[in-house]
């Protein structure tokens, strides 16, 4: 596994990455690199990786023990729990962690030092988009309010009750270093980033930081198995990756195959990817032959190199399942027929986080949150793409596609990386 490994992130010029592969009831790591660019300082079994958003399966594992402890309910309004969601609109712990409570894709930014319980009492009314438990719409602000059940329930800071009550039964190295993430650029040198930009506000969504092999240990301890032994009761365990998006007016196009509360679905595996500020993790497990594959890497191509992994690994071992992210249409030929540019022209938004799509001599260009605009490639059923960059490190394209109200057949939202905008006049 080193030398896949090491092949693989010199191809997609990651600086360091971590593989962990729990088969068979044996847990195989490997790593290769430095910790940062230039550093001389390796990467190691224990060397920590920014999450991203793989920290959400984390926080809604520390909500479904308080399920299991009979301390809330997934189905239960959960404004009887946190008082401060007492002013919006009614949804339930399960519909938060699925990305199904209709909420922002954002937070607002707050002060300097605001905590999770006085920001949700200013802005809980603000968080509401769409209608409870009427479609998928990924949501960071979902875990901002889990994070805040954690503390209401427990009396720990999010950060405190992840650790006792999650990475120390692991085993966790709380004094490994953390791994730095880089801009890797087809033509220089990776660059280092500083710091990961989320703010401790959003911990419970994108903050942590572990290893691949922590990571493995927890997926394999959603299965009952590893070191750290079983963190959940079988039921409670399968409640969590039970999909909830099935017959939803919108799914989760564009991510995955459907989504359960925390995790992600890919065919018969789970899971969930995360990125961060020039770092990328991935962890999926298939409860059917008791696998666990785990990756960490410090690059803005790690993604392309979990691509090529994955198709390594179906040569010789566990066929991962995952959710492509270069789909139809992949060129212009491709396309369709598809609407007429102006019909799909507009601003549309979700929350604070919003896109801007114009018709310019015959193409359509897409403007996510102010940066320069990208040509869309459009289906016949309404979904695109845009075009993916060229070469093993380029960046992942985006995916998404177009939606009509069922009522009237106007064009009136856009799905992008599984968060849904509304037209806006």
């Amino acid at each position: 596994m080193n030398d896949l490994l090491a092949e693989l992130a010199l191809r997609h010029g990651v600086p360091g990455a971590q593989l962990a592969v729990w088969q068979d009831g044996v847990l195989s790591t490997a790593e290769t690199g430095e910790e940062e660019a230039g550093s001389g300082r390796p990467v190691t079994a224990s060397t920590a990786f920014p999450l991203g958003s793989l920290t959400k399966p984390f926080t809604a594992t520390l909500a479904a023990l308080l399920v299991a402890d009979g301390d809330v309910d997934l189905d239960e309004p959960l404004a009887e729990q946190l008082g401060e969601l007492r002013a919006g609109p009614e949804f339930t712990l399960r519909q938060v962690l699925s990305h199904t409570a209709g909420l922002a894709a954002n937070t607002v930014e707050p002060p300097a030092g605001t905590t999770r319980a006085r920001w949700l009492a200013r802005h809980a009314a603000e968080t509401a988009v769409h209608e409870p438990g009427t479609v998928f719409s990924y949501s960071n602000p979902g875990y901002v309010i889990a994070g805040r059940l954690v503390e209401e329930i427990t009396g720990l800071d999010w950060a405190e009750a992840v650790r006792a009550m999650l990475l120390r039964p692991l085993g966790h190295d709380a004094a490994a270093p953390t791994a730095s993430g880089h801009l890797v650029r087809p033509d220089a040198p990776p660059r280092p980033i500083g710091e990961q930009s989320v703010p401790p506000l959003e911990d419970p969504a994108a903050g942590l930081c572990v290893s691949a092999r922590d990571l493995a240990v927890f997926g394999a301890a959603h299965l009952g198995l590893g070191p750290g032994g079983a963190l959940l009761d079988a039921a409670t365990a399968r409640a969590m990756r039970e999909d909830v998006t099935e017959g939803l007016a919108v799914g989760a196009h564009g991510l995955a195959d459907g989504w359960g509360a925390g995790w992600s679905r890919y065919g018969t595996w789970f899971g969930h990817d995360g990125t961060g500020d020039g770092a990328w993790s991935h962890l999926r497990v298939d409860p059917s032959t008791r696998t666990v594959v785990a990756l960490t890497a410090n690059g803005s191509s790690g993604a392309r190199l979990w691509e090529s992994l994955l198709g390594r690994l179906r040569e010789t071992g566990p066929e991962v399942g995952d959710h492509p992210r270069d789909g139809h249409p992949r060129d212009a030929d491709d396309a369709g027929s598809g609407p007429a540019p102006a019909e799909c022209a507009g601003h549309y938004a979700n929350g604070g986080w919003s896109c801007r799509v114009e018709a310019e001599d015959g193409d359509l260009l897409l403007s996510v949150a102010g940066a320069a605009p990208v040509r869309l490639l459009v289906g016949g059923d309404l979904s695109f793409r845009t075009p993916s960059g060229d070469g093993p490190r380029a960046a992942l394209p985006y995916l998404g596609r177009f939606l009509r109200d069922p009522a009237t057949g106007a064009l009136d939202r856009v799905q992008i990386t599984g968060r849904l905008c509304v037209r806006q006049e």
